[in-house]
């Protein structure tokens, strides 16, 4: 078979959808093609099928178990204190921590089904439900802090007596809850968009607990009430300004962009320098979860397939050099245009 039928499988994915999808029912069906088994695997499982060929998420699961329970458990008391308090800072930050258990049973759920195992609909299994999870935790953060803004607004036509020294030890309770717990995620967070959104959200509550304590204490000396809006005010801009990045990280991944992480013009001045590649085309990356990328790129080299040996060192640079998990490289040798492949009629 002439390289040409060897990629014809690779052209079906890549050139008519615009993306390549890792389709493991269509690669085990070439695996007796050593040529084809070169292109859509990583380096390290370049000739089987056996192997589950991108990163493993890591296990938060004792993380989650801890700040789930103990938000759950401190949401119930901060909202019965603060109802007994009469103090809309306190109600407004149990109802935090309440989207923050939310959003961390969120996360949790994507981070398991992030581990299922692909199958012959989900090719990829359900590594995106990671950006579903993130996405949907910048926007409960939005949700909850718009709720606080409307309460604190109503209370400034007529501020109540709070009392300020249960305000403050609830808080200072608070503020313990939410640093553990944001403390237990702190290492994944770095590279990990739907971690980090749980870690922004206990973060975020350990800032509205930190401005209750400061309400709190001022009211206890001053005996200004209207502090309890205004401190709600104050947090609730503190944390729409940190969530504006996950939001619009997650939108970004949600819609096939390339990672924040990655530079697509370095991979694709990479690739034109390699040996043999005249020019390339259709390079797609985007994101397949949090934590793992995907590239398809068209390779043209007039003399032809260059060998297994190539392809696994290029895919392998990929890795190593751009952070890209998974990628899958055609090889043509630009004897056609290809004009109805790559630039399809549009409505």
């Amino acid at each position: 078979m002439t390289e040409r039928h060897t990629h014809a499988a690779h052209s079906d994915h890549a050139d008519h959808s615009g993306h390549a999808h890792d389709d493991h029912a269509s690669h085990a069906s070439h695996a007796g093609h050593k040529g084809h088994e070169g292109h859509g695997h990583d380096h390290g499982h370049s000739h089987g099928h056996g192997g589950h060929h991108h990163g493993v998420p890591a296990d938060h699961n004792n993380a989650f178990t801890i700040a789930v329970a103990l938000n759950t458990i401190f949401v119930a008391i901060e909202f019965a204190y603060g109802y007994i308090a009469n103090s809309t800072a306190l109600m407004a930050d149990a109802g935090h921590n309440l989207s923050d258990v939310l959003g961390l049973l969120l996360a949790w759920g994507a981070a398991v089904l992030a581990k299922r195992a692909p199958n012959a609909r989900y090719t990829y299994g359900l590594r995106s439900t990671s950006i579903l999870a993130a996405l949907g935790n910048a926007m409960l953060l939005l949700l909850a802090s718009g709720a606080i803004a409307l309460e604190s607004i109503h209370r400034f036509a007529s501020p109540p007596a709070v009392a300020g020294m249960t305000v403050t030890l609830v808080a200072l309770a608070g503020i313990a809850v939410n640093g553990l717990s944001a403390w237990l995620f702190v290492k994944g967070s770095k590279g990990d968009l739907n971690i980090r959104g749980a870690y922004l959200h206990l973060m975020a509550d350990a800032a509205v607990s930190l401005g209750v304590v400061v309400a709190g204490v001022a009211m206890l000396l001053t005996g200004w009430y209207w502090l309890d809006p205004v401190i709600s005010l104050v947090i609730v801009i503190v944390i729409v300004i940190g969530t504006w990045g996950l939001l619009r990280e997650s939108v970004q991944l949600a819609l096939n962009a390339v990672p924040a992480n990655i530079e697509s013009d370095a991979i694709a001045a990479y690739l034109r320098r390699q040996p043999g590649v005249s020019d390339i085309h259709d390079l797609h990356i985007w994101g397949m979860s949090t934590t793992e990328s995907a590239l398809t790129v068209h390779l043209v080299m007039p003399d032809g397939y260059p060998g297994d040996a190539f392809m696994d060192k290029v895919m392998c640079e990929l890795k190593d050099r751009f952070s890209v998990h998974h990628s899958t490289l055609q090889i043509e040798q630009g004897t056609t245009d290809h004009s109805c492949i790559l630039h399809p009629a549009t409505a």
